[in-house]
C-alpha cells in the first residue's frame, strides 16, 4: 500500500500546480520584459495570465493539501499527521489544530513531523517549522522518545 502523499492523485495535483508555477514566472518575466519594451498592452495579458497562472497553482496545491490531509488524518488517529504537506501547509495546520485542541480542553497534542525521509537531501524540513512555531507560541513540547518523527505539544 502506497502512502497517500505517493499517490498518483496526489502527485498529479502537485505536478499540475508546479506547471502552473512555472507558467505563472514565465508570464511574469515575459510581461516584464514587455514593459520595458514599452509594449504595455502586451505586458498587461502576460501578467494577467501569470495572476490566473498563479491562481490555479494555488487552488491546485490547496486541493493537493486538503486530500492528503484527510486520508492521513480521518477515523480516530494519535495526533495530527502533516506528512505530505508542505512547510507553510504544515505550519497553517498545525497552527489550526493546536487552537481546536485548545478549545477541546485538550492537555496535550501530538503533531507527527516525521524525520525528513521524504525529504530533498533526507533533510527535516516540516520539524524545524513546527518547532519554530511552537517557540513563538511559547508552547511547552517534547520530542516522543519513541518516535523522533513525532513532537509532543503541552497545551
Amino acid at each position: 500500500m502506497s502512502l497517500p502523499h505517493q499517490d498518483p492523485h496526489y502527485e498529479a495535483l502537485r505536478a499540475r500546480a508546479r506547471k502552473a508555477g512555472e507558467n505563472m514566472s514565465k508570464s511574469f518575466e515575459d510581461a516584464q520584459k514587455a514593459f520595458k519594451s514599452g509594449k504595455k498592452a502586451q505586458a498587461k495579458q502576460l501578467s494577467d495570465a501569470g495572476r490566473k497562472y498563479q491562481a490555479e497553482m494555488k487552488r491546485l496545491d490547496a486541493e493537493a493539501s486538503k486530500w492528503v490531509h484527510e486520508q492521513l488524518n480521518s477515523g480516530e488517529k494519535d495526533g495530527l499527521d502533516l506528512h505530505g504537506l508542505y512547510v507553510n501547509e504544515a505550519v497553517t495546520r498545525a497552527e489550526d489544530e493546536i487552537r481546536g485542541a485548545r478549545n477541546r480542553g485538550q492537555q496535550e497534542l501530538r503533531l507527527i513531523v516525521g524525520r525528513g525521509s521524504h525529504s530533498t537531501n533526507q533533510m527535516a524540513r516540516i520539524k524545524p517549522a513546527v518547532i519554530s512555531l511552537l517557540s513563538r507560541k511559547r508552547l511547552d513540547y517534547s520530542t516522543d522518545p519513541r518516535n523522533e518523527g513525532v513532537i509532543i505539544v503541552q497545551l
